[in-house]
């Protein structure tokens, strides 16, 4: 590829650099803007927790399905006339969804962001690995890349907040169609009209595989979001979301085994190193899934306001910085990635005992710090590499189907991280609220007199006493749910603590973790 073509003369290298940058982050805010918005969620489209987790799967899986077909698109057309008809669609797309308050609709608007979020995140990927001549400018330069995206939701919650407290909401999405307008922009002045690859019709594009494979991931994903809220296989709504899921998976397997150039070559499974690389992923997503306890029981327990959350989650972020610098120290100095590995889960194993301990009523910011900048770390150490060592395994003819294998593992890691937390905390909140409400309702000494001291309080505020004993009975009863919260994601952290350190013992022993990744003889990025 001659890149020098691309960009007009009188750009340095830098400033090509940092464009091309600018213009990749595009993707956080795709990502984050809604899932951080909790008002606009519950004003405007009526939504709940799992609604929101399905609108952002069904993003990140269109993304998922469009790698697929990407690269006839940025074949087909001259790349600056590609990327600037691409940013002023998101452009429009994210401020045409500050007007819809339909839900069916929205998810339509993010099928369409998750295509555009897409399309030019390949060719840019390129375009940058292309501008460094080293190994270590590489890992520096994506250790960049994906520590904004870590930082993405940190970020933007705190830009939420802040719009909320300050401004009507739909201001946030004027600001980031501008951001795409801003690309825009960067583009038509530093981009020469050349192109960078051979033009391909696009009537040869394997849409059919498209459908199918999206189809399959959006009503997987629908199974595994709402399999609580609609009590599993009792719902026929998720059992026809099940059996499409695995009639579509199975005819896109088939087809890809068939025709003669497939869009996903099934041979990157032959090799043991992306298996595992996958396999890595998938639980590493889990694991982190753990982070949304946390979180919420900073809202419903510590009673921390929103503010104060979405500013704590920069400590973390900076756990993020820490650990990608780390990682990119380790890289360089061509640690194996065994080792990495083992250090990055370790730490995570850490975070999860040390908090099972601070899953009580009320903690000071200094309490969690520490556990909590450990996690961040334990992430920024294991993003890169995992990122590096899944799409180097196999051959270059192969990248493109080694990345969609590690967009998978994150895509199916974070969405099935989601169902198992949920379904762990509601089952085992619902155990332990029954075990402590015999305290409560039973001949307990303690309990009786707590309510009879709290329907008194109730009582010289001007209550009567029918209506100060239900409250008192409520303001008991509501205490017993926290406490039950507790002990659930006590336990819930204690589980996933001991599974990461029998990974960290597996990982130890594995026979195929032993090489370090070669990063600069393999110059394409798609994962």
């Amino acid at each position: 590829m001659e890149d020098k073509s691309i960009f007009k003369s009188w750009v340095p290298n830098w400033a090509i650099i940092i464009i091309l940058f600018v213009c990749l982050l595009h993707s956080m805010i795709l990502l984050g803007v809604y899932s951080s918005n909790v008002t606009y969620a519950a004003s405007f489209l009526d939504i709940e927790a799992e609604d929101l987790q399905f609108a952002m799967c069904v993003t990140y899986g269109t993304l998922l399905a469009t790698i697929l077909i990407e690269s006839r698109f940025s074949n087909y057309f001259p790349a600056k006339t590609y990327l600037m008809m691409l940013y002023v669609l998101i452009a429009v797309t994210i401020i045409a969804s500050g007007y819809v308050t339909n839900f069916a609709v929205f998810i339509m608007l993010r099928i369409l962001e998750g295509i555009l979020m897409a399309l030019p995140v390949m060719i840019l990927r390129q375009l940058l690995v292309e501008r460094f001549n080293s190994k270590n400018a590489i890992i520096v330069g994506f250790s960049f890349y994906y520590g904004s995206l870590l930082l993405a939701t940190p970020f933007i919650m705190n830009i939420a907040v802040w719009f909320l407290d300050h401004y009507d909401w739909k201001y946030m999405l004027y600001v980031s169609g501008m951001l795409q307008i801003i690309n825009v922009f960067l583009i038509l002045v530093t981009f020469n009209s050349h192109r960078i690859t051979k033009k391909i019709p696009l009537y040869q594009i394997d849409f059919l595989s498209f459908v199918l494979v999206l189809t399959s991931i959006i009503t997987g994903a629908y199974f595994f979001v709402y399999a609580e809220r609609k009590y599993w296989f009792e719902s026929s709504q998720l059992i026809l979301s099940l059996i499409i899921c695995l009639i579509t998976g199975g005819l896109f397997i088939f087809r890809q085994l068939l025709v003669k150039r497939p869009s996903f070559n099934f041979e990157v499974f032959k090799y043991a190193n992306l298996r595992i690389g996958f396999l890595l992923f998938f639980l590493f997503y889990i694991a982190r899934a753990t982070l949304s306890l946390c979180h919420s029981v900073m809202f419903t327990i510590w009673n921390w306001d929103p503010s104060r959350v979405a500013g704590v989650q920069y400590i973390n972020g900076l756990g993020n910085v820490i650990g990608l610098v780390l990682a990119a120290i380790f890289l360089m100095r061509s640690m194996a990635t065994k080792y990495i590995f083992m250090i990055g889960f370790a730490l995570l194993a850490v975070y999860h005992f040390w908090f099972t301990f601070l899953f009580v009523p009320d903690v000071s910011l200094s309490d969690i710090l520490i556990p909590y900048v450990l996690q961040g770390i334990a992430v920024g150490v294991l993003f890169v590499p995992l990122v590096l060592f899944t799409v180097t395994a196999v051959p270059g003819k192969l990248m493109t189907s080694s990345g969609i294998i590690g967009v998978s593992g994150r895509f199916w890691g974070s969405t099935i991280g989601f169902c198992i937390m949920q379904n762990a905390q509601v089952f085992l909140n619902k155990k332990h609220f029954l075990k402590l409400s015999q305290f409560v309702t039973g001949e307990n000494p303690e309990a009786q007199q707590t309510i009879a001291a709290t329907t008194q309080s109730f009582i010289a505020k001007g209550y009567s006493a029918d209506n100060a004993n239900t409250l008192a009975l409520k303001k008991v009863f509501t205490t017993v749910a926290k406490q039950a919260t507790l002990l659930s994601d006590m336990e819930i952290y204690t589980v996933v603590g001991y599974s990461l350190v029998i990974l960290v013992v597996l990982i130890g022993l594995n026979q195929h973790l032993r090489h370090t990744a070669n990063l600069f003889k393999k110059k394409i990025w798609i994962s």
